[in-house]
């Protein structure tokens, strides 16, 4: 109850008091984390369920655009971890 409480009265005239939760502050890491890690699962699927050849030949389409899909280009290219996760990704897309 160090964070404070709040009290209310019930219909029955009891009155029941609730710790006040603590505000939590700084960055949600786990949550970046999260979306990072679901972007590389989106990548590998797109890339077991494309193949590599038409998967690289998209990429390169979206090289030859604007600014925003030239950065889009670069963000979704094959690198790594792509190939990793979707090594083990492949058996269960076709």
């Amino acid at each position: 109850m160090s964070n404070g409480y709040t009290t209310k009265m019930r219909g029955d005239g009891l009155i029941v008091v609730k710790p006040k939760r603590r505000m939590r502050r700084g960055f949600p890491l786990k949550g970046l984390l999260a979306l990072v890690a679901g972007f590389f699962v989106f990548k590998a699927l797109m890339f077991a369920s494309l193949g590599d050849i038409t998967y690289n030949e998209r990429v390169a389409k979206l090289q030859q655009g604007a600014q925003l899909e030239q950065l889009g280009s670069k963000l979704m290219q094959a690198d790594p971890a792509t190939q990793f996760i979707a090594g083990f990704i492949d058996p269960f897309v076709e």
